[in-house]
């Protein structure tokens, strides 16, 4: 039997953290913004992930963050906390932490010292502590290397998907046959979780090919399309789903062009376009996007029919 985090074909936009001209965050911006998400019908918000700058935000910053946003959704749509920690030990405390501050899942990101061969024990250990630590479902993430992640072996995912806490898989390689090996690793493994797709470049595809579900940073933008797109592949409707992608795929590359780093402030300064946002700022190191790039942006906006 499968377990599912969010019900079959249902999406979790990764949202981003609104912060000030000062790089602090506002709290009272991040609420309204949660709530316009949540009524365009996704499944989940993920806090403090990738796409929400998660790396460069304080631990007060991330737990205020889940609260904030558990009661914007107000029980409409389940709240994940992007799980980052600097050793073991932290982790633990951070999955606790953010249980206690309403989370009902974590996205468990890998850590540094995943990196390199051979990593099967050290991964394995690591979500080991927090599933045993913690009774809270865990999401494993499959990250490409680009934004500081690991890609993990089927023998690696095979022993994580044991856990008993352990539910799904984001799988974000942004390399379809990657994609496609994971998917039918996990349709022969004892203990069979979900699947979510982190693949924003190909987002209807992966569908197409064995994703159940999504968690998106392009979510956050195009929702209420996007959202309509999950629920059509679900009903068997692919190509009615598949025009709404093709409408949104420029908008996608748009957002997600070399150097996919800079794919956050670029989602911020949609959301600003788009009145969402009351400013694109993103958190030093990060950069703006140049004057040119907004333009590019904008256009891609007008065009996919949300600006």
């Amino acid at each position: 039997m499968k377990t599912f985090i969010v019900k079959p074909y249902g999406l979790i936009a990764a949202v981003v953290t609104p912060m000030n001209e000062k790089f602090e965050v506002q709290y009272d911006w991040f609420e309204k913004y949660v709530k316009w998400g949540a009524s365009q019908g996704v499944a989940g918000v993920a806090v403090g992930v990738d796409t929400g700058e998660g790396f460069s935000l304080y631990r007060e910053e991330k737990l205020e963050l889940v609260r904030t946003a558990k009661k914007a959704v107000g029980g409409s749509a389940i709240v994940v906390a992007g799980l980052q920690a600097c050793n073991t030990f932290e982790a633990v405390r951070m999955a606790r932490d953010f249980k206690e501050a309403g989370a009902d899942a974590l996205l468990v990101f890998p850590h540094p010292a995943f990196i390199g061969e051979p990593n099967d024990d050290v991964v394995y250990e690591y979500h080991k502590a927090i599933n045993d630590a913690v009774k809270i479902p865990l999401i494993i993430f499959n990250l490409q290397p680009a934004l500081g992640g690991v890609e993990y072996k089927p023998k690696v995912i095979e022993r994580l998907s044991s856990l008993k806490n352990v539910v799904a898989i984001k799988e974000a390689s942004f390399d379809a046959r990657r994609f496609l090996d994971i998917v039918l690793t996990i349709e022969k493994l004892p203990k069979k979780i979900q699947v979510l797709t982190g693949n924003d470049n190909f987002v209807y595809e992966s569908l197409v090919m064995g994703a159940e579900g999504g968690l998106l940073g392009f979510a956050t933008i195009a929702v209420k399309e996007q959202v309509e797109m999950f629920e059509l592949v679900g009903k068997g409707r692919y190509e009615e789903a598949k025009e709404i992608w093709v409408r949104l795929r420029p908008l996608m590359e748009a957002i997600f062009a070399p150097p996919v780093r800079n794919y956050r402030a670029r989602l911020k300064e949609a959301l600003h376009m788009m009145g969402i946002l009351e400013a694109a700022h993103v958190r030093p190191p990060l950069l703006p996007i140049s004057s040119e790039e907004r333009e590019k942006l904008r256009r891609a906006l007008r065009e996919a029919g949300v600006l």
